[in-house]
């Protein structure tokens, strides 16, 4: 599987990279209520075909070769984002809101922790299903690289001038989409910051003998390395160049670059196994998680960009005793319309 240099680039750009912003900070509140899922696929903690929760049997029976390879066809579907096809045709990119609870005999049994997986652009309707799911938590932890308790008011937007600021709001308008920023409520009283601070993000890189140049380099070089599978570079040039359907084209062509995940982040990784971008600030979210938790809270999501949920979904179920019971998916593109 190969993602090209450019997708990986815009890939770390639109569920990867850190979204950055100004500082004001403002306590946390909360809001009791089960949280609302977005097209969810699978009534709430009932187990079925499309449920993450495999039981395991008292016996073990053999396998028929036509279970085995839908069981290898299962493991192959990405966990946290996809490419959802209708008749075989490319119709929607969709992000994952996988729930957790908490085993029976753990410390945090029965809570419920959703890791809401987002991409940091995406169509209107999709941010506003996201706001109102959001809103019925107990506690939403989300993603900035900003000083502690940082919250994103409207007037900060107008002041953003980072590079990666420019390439996703430039992307935003090239594909008609929406920016994230612009569209959910981070002065949501639930909300709570829980990221690392710019200082905190140098001093991780600086203790490893990391930088971010480094770690772009490894993750060109996963991506030279792989075998190719999507088109690369080349399909999104073609669509860049596809007339009146481009924001359609570069839409499907992206799409597919997207879902690899697993190689991107492998492809940040140092010889140690460690990055910055994922799994440091990852460390940092679950201090704060674990603050939550034990303070009494029993349903929060954590609103992170989907690179990050594989790692976040291993440390819930090593880490917090959480097993994962349902996953719901919401549509973020529509591929089928420009």
């Amino acid at each position: 599987m190969r993602t090209s240099g450019l997708a990986m680039c815009l890939s770390a750009a639109f569920g990867c990279a850190p979204v950055v912003a100004q500082e004001p900070a403002v306590a946390e509140t909360q809001v009791a209520e089960t949280p609302a899922q977005a097209e969810t696929e699978t009534p709430p903690l009932q187990p079925t075909a499309e449920t993450e929760t495999p039981d395991t049997p008292a016996t073990e029976t053999p396998k028929t070769a036509t279970e085995s390879a839908d069981e290898a066809k299962i493991a192959e579907e990405p966990a946290y984002v996809r490419v959802h096809e209708v008749d075989g045709k490319p119709n929607a990119l969709q992000t994952a809101t996988v729930q957790f609870v908490g085993q029976p005999g753990t410390r945090y049994d029965g809570a419920i922790v959703d890791l809401v997986g987002v991409v940091h652009i995406g169509q209107n309707e999709y941010y506003t299903e996201l706001k109102e799911q959001l809103s019925k938590y107990d506690s939403v932890l989300y993603e900035l690289v900003a000083p502690d308790g940082t919250r994103i008011r409207p007037e900060d937007l107008e002041e953003r001038r980072s590079i990666l600021a420019s390439v996703q709001t430039g992307m935003k308008d090239m594909l008609n989409l929406e920016y994230q920023l612009e569209k959910i409520d981070y002065m949501a009283e639930n909300f709570r910051h829980a990221d690392m601070s710019p200082d905190e993000f140098v001093e991780d890189l600086e203790k490893r003998g990391d930088s971010v140049w480094k770690m772009i380099a490894r993750m060109l070089g996963a991506g030279i390395a792989s075998q190719a599978k999507t088109g690369g570079d080349a399909g999104l040039l073609m669509a860049m160049f596809s007339g009146e359907d481009r924001p359609k084209n570069m839409k499907r062509a992206m799409a597919r670059q997207l879902v690899d995940i697993e190689l991107v982040t492998a492809g940040m990784d140092d010889a140690n196994g460690e990055n910055t971008l994922i799994k440091g600030r990852n460390r940092k979210a679950f201090e704060i998680l674990k603050e939550e938790l034990d303070d009494g809270k029993e349903n929060i999501a954590v609103f992170y960009g989907a690179g990050h949920l594989p790692d976040m979904a291993e440390r819930l179920e090593n880490d917090f005793g959480m097993k994962a019971v349902q996953t719901t998916w919401s549509d973020a593109w529509d591929l089928t319309r420009n």
